[in-house]
């Protein structure tokens, strides 16, 4: 039976711990507010874009400026895995890093041997694992997080927009969290590049758009535009579901340590008892012995 001093210290370290893990869940669940706000405004405006990018890039040629949506025989390949800064959010990370490794050995194990998969990482903890793994990782854009805004994942679209465009990768993909709500993530795998018909179009004919300026010219702005807002959104919604992981993770770590206190504290009244009745025990025979 361990004595009382080392109780007491267990008791005192499990108290502070839940102290931390409670701070930690009043401050995810601020930054998830603020986060799930960000998502919720951007999701309307993204889905629409993507409807008439949809709508009008069906049927462009190459050289109208669809230069995007050609479908080359795939050897080189890039997967964007967007994960977090920080830890303490349950499998949020590990989750992303398993269905990127799924991915490969399922789609592109051939790619993956002749080494040409590589993985672009938005967030530390992404770019930790996959490189402890031995992949290919490119983590310019790792510590996106520290500055998050639309121009930072800008940069990160423009990187696989270009790398497609020269044909340094013939398929982009792109795997992060998808926010549900504050106990719900869903990991999402969706092709970036090339750009494919989209089956989810709400509208089933083709509408007739009038440009202006011409054509070519809206089309080339469009695209690039759609894809950084694709990504971007991505980013949010994996922002929103960090925050929904931590806030669920250290609500359980809290409820754990109640629990571990309670049994604690009954270990130290045990303790202190037999001690207690140890002592009572001595002064008897003490008192036993003198008379």
């Amino acid at each position: 039976m361990p004595n009382l001093k080392e109780v007491k210290t267990r008791i005192s370290s499990v108290t502070s711990t839940q102290q931390i893990t409670k701070a930690m869940k009043m401050v995810a669940a601020a930054k998830l507010r603020k986060a799930q706000n960000n998502i919720i405004q951007m999701r309307p405006y993204a889905e629409k874009l993507g409807e008439i990018l949809a709508n009008v890039s069906n049927g462009l040629d190459n050289e109208e400026g669809n230069h995007f949506g050609v479908v080359r025989e795939v050897e080189k390949v890039l997967i964007i895995a967007v994960t977090s800064d920080r830890g303490l959010c349950g499998a949020f990370n590990s989750n992303v890093g398993k269905t990127v490794v799924n991915l490969i050995q399922d789609s592109y194990s051939g790619q993956h041997v002749a080494g040409d998969v590589h993985v672009l990482t938005i967030g530390k903890k992404g770019r930790d694992y996959f490189k402890k793994r031995g992949f290919h990782v490119i983590d310019t854009f790792s510590e996106s997080f520290s500055n998050l805004s639309f121009v930072t994942i800008s940069k990160a679209a423009e990187f696989a927009m270009n790398a497609f465009g020269d044909k340094t990768y013939d398929r982009v993909e792109l795997v992060y969290n998808e926010f549900k709500n504050i106990a719900n993530q869903v990991i999402r795998t969706e092709n970036y590049l090339p750009l494919m018909p989209d089956s989810n179009t709400k509208s089933s004919t083709a509408i007739d758009y009038i440009f202006q300026p011409e054509k070519v010219a809206l089309v080339e702005e469009i695209i690039p535009k759609s894809l950084k807002i694709q990504l971007y959104k991505a980013v949010l919604e994996s922002n929103a579901s960090e925050h929904g992981a931590r806030m669920t993770a250290m609500e359980k770590a809290t409820e754990n340590a109640s629990e571990l206190l309670k049994d604690l504290q009954i270990s130290y009244n045990r303790t202190r008892q037999a001690a207690i009745t140890k002592e009572i025990l001595e002064i008897v025979a003490g008192a036993e012995a003198l008379g």
